[in-house]
């Protein structure tokens, strides 16, 4: 399942799940592919799910969708109400993404985004192995007497 690959993560990414995340982010800003694929598991397995779209498996077709989408240039996303799950190995992180970008007339339209991403520790270090991201509705974090309003 696992196959070496040259690929080398930037210099600015260190040893944790949230570095990768980090760079993952500013990458996505930066419209920078190469910035951005670095931080993928080098695995056959990857996976990718952007909002409203279909799910992608593989470095090759993560790349080829991410290229697509810089076309129009990087992604003015912020991540914010990271929630993490770290256990041996990998970490969860569940975040919402907000989108800013400029609207028609001035000002600025916001979308949000629900996001999970899974890392896992590899020889290489910590790698993204799989982003799924599905279109939201700003909502701030509940508490422990809401009770949830969707049933999955």
């Amino acid at each position: 399942m696992n196959r070496p690959m040259s690929r080398r993560l930037p210099p600015a990414v260190s040893g944790s799940a949230d570095d990768v995340e980090a760079e993952f982010y500013e990458a996505l800003q930066r419209a920078d592919l190469e910035r951005l694929m670095a931080v993928w598991a080098d695995d056959d397995e990857i996976v990718c799910v952007h909002p409203g779209g279909a799910r992608v498996i593989g470095a090759a077709a993560i790349r080829a969708s991410f290229e697509a989408i810089f076309a129009r240039g990087g992604i003015p996303v912020l991540p914010e109400q990271v929630h993490r799950l770290v256990w041996s190995g990998g970490a969860l992180h569940h975040l919402v993404e907000r989108v800013v970008v400029p609207a028609e007339g001035g000002g600025v339209h916001e979308a949000w985004v629900f996001a999970s991403n899974v890392y896992l520790k590899t020889a290489q270090g910590w790698r993204l192995a799989a982003h799924h991201a599905s279109p939201g509705t700003v909502h701030e974090p509940s508490g422990p007497d809401d009770a949830p309003s969707t049933l999955h």
